[in-house]
């Protein structure tokens, strides 16, 4: 058996069929993590969904801010933005079964020292952490409440975690951090308003990956397409996987026992093409 990780899909799913073909993927032998943000921006998102789920259990996926937004429309108070393509997914037939699916999808998956999220693990949040807090939101997302939890998850505050947070705030904090995150300070508070590439950084602040941990777990993300699947500067096993398909750059596979990176570059799936 062999486990690839592949970066944001983003409703690229000509290369994401095509990228399977180049792994040699093979249902019920391999394995498939995906690291969020299987939809939105590019123009096959509910075509993404509906393959991703024909995998099964072959699968495990994370959950990303894209992907949390569809949520929010469909099923919270959250409006389609001007640059959103999932007008697909909430037009079809199968709408119900998808978005089931999705709402049941972890912050979070592991396995052994790996830990995939969809942006990145704070410095002070140790693998059993990280899982139990993910286990705080999956909790209400698949509850009665989880309607009420994505009317009000859309927020910048609170912008550091704290033990003592409570409800919504914690909640939100919680997807923050594992959805969102791309630079922080040494406080661990984070920023929300750079999102290009290491030369953004605001005064202060470091990306998350720079910052050393207390462990050596291997923290594979997706997120921040500007990285080009690089961590400069890291000093913790981070392992960048959105190489940028739907912004016009490449869909990649990373063989989590070999290291090897496999990648299909965009076709016209890309918003630029």
């Amino acid at each position: 058996m062999t486990t690839y990780a592949v970066g944001d899909l983003q409703g690229c799913h000509a290369e994401f069929v095509e990228l399977l073909e180049r792994l040699s993927f093979r249902p019920g032998r391999d394995q498939l993590w995906l690291a969020g943000d299987l939809v939105n921006r590019g123009p096959a998102s509910l075509e993404c969904l509906r393959e991703v789920m024909a995998l099964g259990s072959s699968v495990r996926t994370v959950l990303g801010n894209h992907d949390l937004h569809l949520l929010a429309v469909a099923r919270g108070t959250g409006s389609l933005k001007p640059h959103d393509t999932l007008q697909g997914v909430l037009e079809a037939v199968d709408r119900e079964a998808i978005l089931d699916w999705l709402q049941s999808q972890p912050l979070v998956v592991c396995q052994g020292e790996a830990l995939m999220c969809h942006a990145g693990l704070l410095p002070g949040w140790t693998q059993a952490r990280a899982v139990a807090l993910a286990d705080e939101v999956h909790a209400v997302l698949v509850s009665e409440s989880a309607g009420e939890f994505l009317a009000q998850m859309y927020g910048n505050n609170p912008d550091r975690w704290d033990e003592l947070l409570e409800g919504v705030d914690r909640q939100r904090m919680i997807v923050n951090a594992f959805t969102r995150m791309r630079f922080i300070d040494a406080a661990g508070r984070l920023d929300f308003a750079a999102k290009q590439g290491l030369d953004s950084a605001p005064s202060g602040f470091l990306p998350w990956f720079q910052y050393p941990r207390h462990d050596d777990i291997r923290i594979l993300f997706g997120h921040w397409a500007a990285l080009a699947g690089t961590t400069p500067g890291s000093r913790v096993r981070a392992e960048a996987l959105d190489t940028g398909c739907v912004w016009g750059g490449s869909l990649t596979g990373l063989n989590l026992d070999t290291g090897e990176r496999i990648s299909v570059p965009a076709g016209r799936s890309a918003i630029n093409n």
